[in-house]
């Protein structure tokens, strides 16, 4: 009875922690129920910057809009922490008037220190015919680590910019107007991920105290004092940089080492043997 119960302990134990691990990974990849709009109701950004110094800050999740010309540069900046796999996806809706020729459009992502990110996988770059209404781009970037090697092109935390325009069209299109529409996402890229080092800082932008903002934070609202977000600056996480110090490879360390600690009292148990009492002979 005794062995019956060790090892049903263990089994409960073991499913009660797989279990966790999997309702934290699920709660981690799971978008919040406020990541699509500003957290106090604010509106979306409607405008783009036209620089780094100048991008509009954007949050996860958010959707930002943009009315401008065919040919300028747009820019964004988004934050993204240790352990995120971020996925920017660009539409530009086309004039309706007619136009002379194909379109090429791409979408470029870069880090805090203005480093072009490579896609994993995703169209970058597309051509969009002279009869298309709109064209759409994805960017499915690495995985954001907490650390890395002075001379390696990882991406790290803090801000990603996101930059959309043409590459190559008629001359005779120039100009038309375009609507832009951007979103950044992120999944948990889980434990494996996970490396022994952190940054001390985040990489985002220095900004001149001059500088003018060209977008407010979503965080604000009517009763509250205006608290701009610096222009080319992404806005803080909304619980803060974690800097990588908590992966679900926390949750396995431990579920394995109980686990392992059950099973050795119970191979123990087993080897032992049902208990016998000790009698002490009879004195002669």
């Amino acid at each position: 009875m005794r062995i019956a119960r060790t090892l049903s302990l263990a089994a409960l134990s073991g499913l009660a922690l797989i279990g966790g691990a999997g309702a934290a990974a699920a709660d981690s990849e799971s978008p919040s129920p406020s990541s699509s709009s500003s957290p106090d109701g604010g509106g979306a950004p409607s405008q783009a910057g036209t620089s780094f110094r100048t991008a509009t800050a954007v949050r996860q999740g958010q959707h930002a809009t943009a009315s401008a010309s065919t040919g300028d540069y747009l820019y964004w900046v988004f934050p993204a922490d240790a352990g995120q796999s971020a996925t920017v996806d660009a539409t530009v809706k086309l004039p309706e008037s007619v136009r002379h020729g194909a379109s090429t459009w791409q979408l470029d992502v870069y880090d805090g220190l203005r480093r072009r990110q490579s896609c994993r996988y995703g169209s970058q770059t597309r051509v969009a015919p002279d009869d298309a209404a709109s064209v759409t781009m994805t960017c499915h970037l690495r995985t954001v680590r907490s650390w890395a090697e002075p001379w390696a092109n990882d991406p790290l935390p803090g801000s990603y910019y996101i930059r959309l325009t043409v590459l190559d069209l008629p001359q005779e299109d120039l100009g038309l107007p375009v609507q832009a529409d951007v979103v950044a996402t992120s999944s948990d890229g889980g434990g494996s991920h996970a490396v022994g080092g952190s940054l001390s800082a985040p990489l985002t932008a220095v900004t001149a105290p001059d500088a003018s903002p060209s977008a407010t934070s979503p965080s604000d609202d009517a009763g509250a004092p205006d608290t701009p977000t610096p222009a080319g600056t992404a806005a803080e996480p909304e619980d803060g940089w974690s800097s990588g110090w908590w992966s679900d490879r926390w949750i396995w360390t431990v579920g394995g080492g109980v686990l392992g600690a059950l099973a050795g009292v119970a191979g123990y148990s087993m080897a032992r043997g049902p208990g016998r009492s000790y009698r002490r002979p009879p004195v002669a």
